[in-house]
């Protein structure tokens, strides 16, 4: 891509990574080959091969047609909530999860900011217009959990309306469940040096830049809040019955296999490959422990 068209924001992720950003990320960022995994800590030392990801997803996209039939047909209910920071790879995962399936079974909720109207509503009222009925799949890109991270690390709302949302939260969630939703939360778990990686490469490709935003761009400074706050909703929302799935999303292929694994695990269809559909992989795809272990993301 050419890079004669403007940066957004002024060139600000560029100059962040010049000035500001740790010297051990920029050391990361500098000297890695384009499949390198930049976190030393990543089970995999290289992204995965193309071909053996395109074999495998193609497998997968069969199984999620099987998926969506069987939840059409019987009346089900799916709803997978899909959170991680900016440049974790929710979208892109979220295409790879809906791309064959009929958008009038499958579809996407990502909501903007709230209207004045739906600033005064109870927090979760926005939400539940959105969940599925019968025989529908909804995959929300963020979800109600912005009021455990984003607005609070942004100050957007008050520690007593996030105090308020912790406390509802449980009774909330096990209401999706005893109504019989198939209930998901997959968390995408992103290094800070892959995910300013990201960054930088959106910050030059012009049919990228859109997907950038001055909350981006600030978020950038406020790292260890964001993981403070990340810590915190875990603590607060990891339960037996609706428990959060942990996936490491540094390498992109493997986390939206190891998404699509968990999904098509959730629901017990007829007709279903076993040995296509799998199981995600143990090393990068597991609860908190596997966030906490990597110190954040």
């Amino acid at each position: 891509m050419s890079n004669s068209h403007p940066l957004p924001f002024d060139g600000a992720i560029s100059r962040f990574f010049g000035e500001e950003a740790p010297e051990e990320i920029r050391d990361a960022i500098r000297t890695a080959g384009k499949r390198d995994i930049l976190d030393p800590g990543y089970p995999w030392q290289r992204m995965m091969k193309r071909r053996a990801y395109e074999e495998t997803m193609a497998a997968l996209q069969i199984e999620l047609v099987k998926m969506q039939a069987h939840v059409r047909e019987s009346g089900a209910r799916l709803c997978v909530i899909f959170e991680g920071r900016d440049a974790a790879g929710k979208g892109g995962t979220i295409k790879r999860v809906r791309e064959n399936l009929n958008p009038r079974v499958a579809r996407v909720v990502a909501l903007s900011k709230p209207t004045e109207r739906e600033a005064s509503e109870w927090y979760f009222q926005r939400y539940v217009r959105q969940l599925p009925a019968g025989g529908e799949i909804v995959l929300f890109d963020r979800s109600w959990y912005n009021r455990g991270v984003v607005e609070h690390v942004f100050g957007f709302c008050t520690p007593e309306q996030r105090a308020l949302f912790f406390r509802q939260l449980p009774e909330f969630e096990d209401m999706l469940t005893s109504e019989g939703i198939i209930f998901l939360k997959i968390w995408l778990n992103v290094g800070r040096a892959e995910q300013l990686r990201r960054f930088l490469k959106r910050e030059r490709d012009p049919l990228k830049q859109w997907k950038l935003s001055r909350i981006d761009v600030e978020g950038l400074k406020k790292w260890d809040a964001y993981t403070a706050a990340i810590r915190e909703t875990f603590a607060q929302s990891h339960r037996p019955e609706t428990p959060w799935t942990v996936i490491r999303a540094d390498d992109k292929r493997r986390a939206r296999i190891a998404a699509l694994r968990r999904i098509l695990g959730a629901v017990d269809y007829p007709g279903k490959n076993a040995s296509a559909a799998g199981m995600p992989d143990p090393k990068i795809c597991g609860g908190p422990e596997i966030w906490s272990g990597n110190q954040g993301g």
